[in-house]
């Protein structure tokens, strides 16, 4: 068997969707942490422990101020970054997925070495008609997974790879 991909930004992105997807998630999570943060930041203040120093006292409220608005940034850019660097692409024997926008990763999987294929869905997923693509190999680094696709279109392409793997099966795995 000869693979014919060549390491290239895949062609597909994922769905628009996804942006927002992973912007409320986000967002979610920073509220928690930031109340949190807060939640401890006033109990230092209320209860003025002896043993914690009066500047940590004075300054405990720097905590959660400067979470919310790191989180508030990052909630706002992040989830628009990992939409342009998030790319697929499945040719006739190849999974191509590419991550990431700082340090990226790059994955080729064989069809012919593809074992399972799943689709699976969050809540968060499932709110925004959105499904992850799994493919898993023997070996646990030859398997890939593809967050954020329309939910059709994660059923479709796991039946068609299912299937096309099943026909091109070699001894290796």
């Amino acid at each position: 068997m000869t693979i014919t991909a060549r390491l290239r930004p895949p062609q597909n992105r994922v769905s628009p969707r996804a942006v927002w997807m992973w912007t409320v998630s986000d967002a979610v999570g920073s509220v928690v942490l930031t109340g949190l943060l807060a939640a401890g930041a006033w109990t230092v203040w209320f209860f003025r422990w002896s043993w914690i120093p009066d500047w940590v006292v004075e300054y405990a409220w720097l905590v959660p101020v400067v979470a919310g608005v790191v989180s508030v940034v990052d909630t706002v850019v992040s989830p628009r970054w990992r939409y342009q660097a998030h790319r697929w692409e499945i040719t006739g024997d190849v999974v191509y997925t590419r991550k990431g926008r700082i340090g990226r990763s790059w994955q080729l999987v064989p069809v012919g070495r593809i074992q399972t294929v799943d689709h699976t869905q969050g809540w968060f997923e499932r709110a925004f008609g959105l499904a992850t693509l799994k493919i898993q190999t023997a070996s646990h680094a030859g398997s890939s997974s593809i967050e954020g696709l329309e939910e059709a279109d994660v059923r479709r392409i796991s039946e068609e790879l299912a299937a096309r793997a099943g026909e091109l099966k070699d001894d290796a795995t």
